[in-house]
C-alpha cells in the first residue's frame, strides 16, 4: 500500500482500482460519474457485493477520493466494508475489481458474495 490510498473509515481504495475507474469514466465520457460499491442481501453466501456508477452523492455516503476519481459507499454498506480493500487486478483469470474484506467469515468461489 502507498500513501495515495485513502484509509478513511478503515476502507482502502487502491491506486490500481482508482486508475481503472478513471479509465472507465473517460470511456463513458461523463466526468461526474463516481463508482459506488454496496452490499446487498442475497448471493450464495448471504451478502453480495455490487458495483455501479453514480453521478450523485447521497446523504450519509462515505467518499474515498483517489487519482482524481471517487468511490462512494452508502451508510448501510460501510459497516460491512470496514477494513476492506477495494482493488483491481489483471491476471490469468481475467481482469476484475476485487474486495478483500476481513469481516467476511466465508466467501463463495466467485468472490462476489460473503457472510459475516
Amino acid at each position: 500500500m502507498n500513501a495515495a490510498e485513502d484509509r478513511h473509515e478503515g476502507l482502502v481504495f487502491t491506486d490500481a482500482a482508482a486508475r481503472k475507474v478513471g479509465e472507465l469514466i473517460r470511456e463513458e465520457g461523463n466526468p461526474k460519474l463516481k463508482l459506488r460499491v454496496f452490499v446487498s442481501g442475497g448471493g450464495c453466501s448471504g451478502f453480495q457485493y455490487g458495483f455501479t456508477f453514480d453521478e450523485k452523492t447521497e446523504e450519509g455516503d462515505a467518499e474515498f477520493p483517489n487519482q482524481g476519481v471517487t468511490l462512494l459507499v452508502d451508510a448501510l454498506s460501510i459497516q460491512y466494508l470496514e477494513g476492506a480493500e477495494i482493488d483491481y487486478r489483471e491476471d490469468l483469470e481475467g481482469a476484475q475489481f476485487v474486495i478483500r474484506n476481513p469481516n467476511a467469515t466465508t466467501t463463495c468461489g466467485c468472490g462476489s458474495s460473503f457472510s459475516t
